[in-house]
C-alpha cells in the first residue's frame, strides 16, 4: 500500500486525535457506537450527552460543522425510511400539525434516526482523524484475523483504482464531445459500465501480480507507526468510557 493513498474523508491535521494509533480509533470507535446502540431511546438525555462527547473530539481535532454537515447526505435513506415509520405504525395516535401519528412509530423514528445519525457521525470522525492506509495497520494489532485484514487492504486499493478509471473514462467521453446528462446516451453509458468492469477486472489481476512479485504472503505485515503505549490507550478511550459510563447511568435510573 503506497503511502500516498489518502481517503478523500480523511482531514490532514497535527492534532493529538490525529497523532493517536489507529488500533485505539478503531476500539473507541466500536465502543461508542455499541453504547449508542445499547441506550433506550426514551432517554433523550443521553444522546444529547453523545453529541457533546463528539462535539469536544471535534474541537480538539479541528474538525469544523462545515465539513461535517455536506457528508452527512450518505443517511438520507435512513431519514427517508425514520419519516415514513409515524404513518405506518399502529397503536396509540396522536395528531401533530393536522398529522394523525402513531406514538410507537415516532418512537422508532427517532431511535433511528438519532442513532444512525450519532453512527454516522462517529464513522465520519474516525475517517477524519485516521489515515486509510492506517485502517489494515490497526486491524492487524488488534488481531482481527487476517482474512478480513486483507480484504479491507485490497478494498481500499482497488477504491482508488476504480475511482481513478472511472475519471479517465469520463474525460476520454467529454474529450470526444459526449454529454452523458442527455437521456439518448444511455446506451453509451450502458456500454461504459462494461467496459469499466471488464477494465477494472484486468486491473485487479495486475494489482495482485504486483502484490505477490513484492512478496505479499496473504497477511499485511504490521509495519508502520510504533504500537499504541498504555498512555495513549487511557487517553484515547477517555470519549468511549464516558459514552459507556451514559449508557450505564441511562440502564441504572430506569
Amino acid at each position: 500500500m503506497g503511502a500516498g493513498h489518502a481517503h478523500p474523508l480523511y482531514l490532514d491535521g497535527t492534532s493529538p486525535v490525529h497523532r493517536l494509533p489507529a488500533e485505539i480509533g478503531i476500539v473507541c470507535a466500536v465502543v461508542f457506537v455499541f453504547a449508542v446502540v445499547a441506550t433506550p431511546r426514551e432517554a433523550f438525555w443521553a444522546f444529547a450527552g453523545y453529541l457533546a462527547i463528539l462535539i469536544v473530539i471535534w474541537r480538539i481535532a479541528g474538525i469544523a460543522l462545515t465539513w461535517i454537515g455536506p457528508r452527512m447526505l450518505i443517511e438520507l435513506p435512513f431519514v427517508t425510511l425514520a419519516l415514513l415509520l409515524p404513518f405506518a405504525e399502529g397503536g396509540a395516535r396522536v395528531t401533530v400539525l393536522g398529522l394523525s401519528l402513531s406514538v410507537a412509530g415516532l418512537y422508532a423514528a427517532w431511535g433511528i434516526l438519532v442513532k444512525g445519525t450519532l453512527g454516522v457521525l462517529v464513522s465520519l470522525t474516525l475517517a477524519a482523524t485516521t489515515p486509510a492506509r492506517d485502517l489494515p495497520l490497526g486491524l492487524a494489532r488488534l488481531r482481527v484475523p487476517a482474512m478480513l485484514t486483507t480484504i479491507v487492504v485490497l478494498m481500499l486499493r482497488y477504491l482508488d483504482l476504480l475511482t481513478a478509471e472511472v475519471e479517465r473514462m469520463r474525460t476520454a467521453r467529454l474529450s470526444r464531445g459526449d454529454d452523458p446528462r442527455t437521456f439518448r446516451q444511455i446506451g453509451a453509458t450502458a456500454r461504459g459500465v462494461g467496459g469499466l468492469f471488464v477494465r477494472s477486472y484486468e486491473r485487479g489481476e495486475r494489482v495482485h501480480l504486483a502484490m505477490l512479485s513484492r512478496g505479499f504472503t496473504g497477511s499485511v505485515p504490521t509495519i508502520g507507526a510504533p504500537p499504541a503505549t498504555a498512555a495513549m490507550w487511557r487517553a484515547g478511550l477517555v470519549p468511549a468510557v464516558c459514552a459507556v459510563g451514559i449508557c450505564v447511568t441511562v440502564w441504572v435510573l430506569r
